[in-house]
């Protein structure tokens, strides 16, 4: 014989105790709609001792609120789905709405295809919404619908609030330690131009290259390993003195070290080469890469609490970034 298990209490046991319709134990429960106060103080009474836990997903559907969080992720291409930071986004927020009945759905915004943020501000599904590699175009694509339900993980404006890592303090903090372990000749392997938020680390290592009176060696990258790893050799090609690179983006750091080890280059000995994000690669690679710590779980459960509550938040909201060292640079 299996053992009996206890019934959630459900909206028509809380109505049926305080002896009011089920429509006013949902209008009293939801916050929305009139009830006497007599009958507010009966289902209040009635849900405290049946322990009623409301649904807040069906909640916030029928009060037009929406039952999802959606990330959306500014991207060249589709290729942001096969993101590990992306990824890591997602999760985070799924762990913050799940408890309260929330979804969670990714999508994809083109840089030229931001009248897609329009579409999700008129979806009544949508209860709020996350900016990821946010443009300044996608800030201003933003409809009036959806403010006060929506925070950027990068950039942000007036209406969107920001929360982001302080990547020009970790920049700073990995180009200390290249420069007290002796290295001049340090050159940069940037994020994609578009991306505003990663302008902040070029601009540190531009300013303290200048402050040192050391040469500013500059290329472009994107991110990814395949462009980290051309951009490594057109820095030996342009410079061929460079002891040091600075990636913007562990990824494109081991990148940078398998093709200088095809050029025959020796990292550390030749060439140091440091990163920026602290993957769970960086620690295990050959060799281990010195980098700066990302915490993008705790920003995106920030950002996403933030929506979620629709919480007032400050205009920014940085994360700190540190040096991780080891045996790369």
């Amino acid at each position: 014989m299996g053992t009996p298990t206890t019934r959630s209490a459900t909206l028509d046991d809380v109505a049926r105790a305080a002896g009011v319709s089920r429509a006013t134990a949902s209008r009293v429960l939801g916050g929305y709609g009139f009830a006497s106060p007599d009958a507010r103080d009966r289902v209040a009474a009635a849900a405290d001792r049946l322990g009623y836990v409301p649904n807040t997903a069906a909640r916030a559907l029928v009060r037009g609120g929406g039952v999802r969080l959606v990330v959306a992720v500014v991207g060249r291409d589709d290729s942001l789905f096969d993101d590990p930071y992306v990824d890591r986004v997602v999760s985070a927020a799924a762990r913050v709405c799940a408890p309260h009945g929330f979804g969670v759905t990714l999508e994809w915004l083109s840089r030229r295809a931001l009248s897609e943020l329009r579409r999700l501000g008129d979806d009544r599904s949508v209860a709020g919404m996350l900016l990821v590699n946010t443009t300044q175009e996608a800030l201003d694509a933003v409809p009036a619908s959806m403010r006060g339900r929506v925070a950027s993980i990068g950039i942000g404006s007036p209406a969107v609030p920001s929360f982001d890592v302080d990547n020009a303090g970790g920049a700073e903090a990995v180009l200390r330690h290249l420069h007290a372990g002796g290295h001049r000749r340090i050159a940069m392997i940037t994020g994609p131009r578009w991306l505003t938020c990663a302008e902040r680390s070029v601009t540190a290592y531009r300013s303290l290259m200048r402050a040192a009176g050391l040469p500013v060696r500059v290329v472009r990258g994107d991110f990814t390993a395949a462009r980290g790893g051309r951009a490594a050799l057109e820095v030996l090609d342009r410079w061929p003195d460079t002891d040091a690179i600075y990636a913007a983006s562990d990824a494109t750091a081991l990148g940078a070290i398998a093709a200088l080890r095809g050029r025959g280059v020796q990292v550390p000995h030749d060439v140091a080469v440091a990163g920026f994000d602290d993957i769970p690669y960086a620690a295990v690679s050959s060799p281990p890469l010195t980098t700066a710590t990302h915490p993008v779980a705790r920003i995106a459960t920030a950002a996403a609490t933030a929506v979620l509550h629709e919480r007032r938040a400050e205009p920014v909201t940085f994360f700190p970034s540190t040096l991780v060292a080891r045996e790369s640079a």
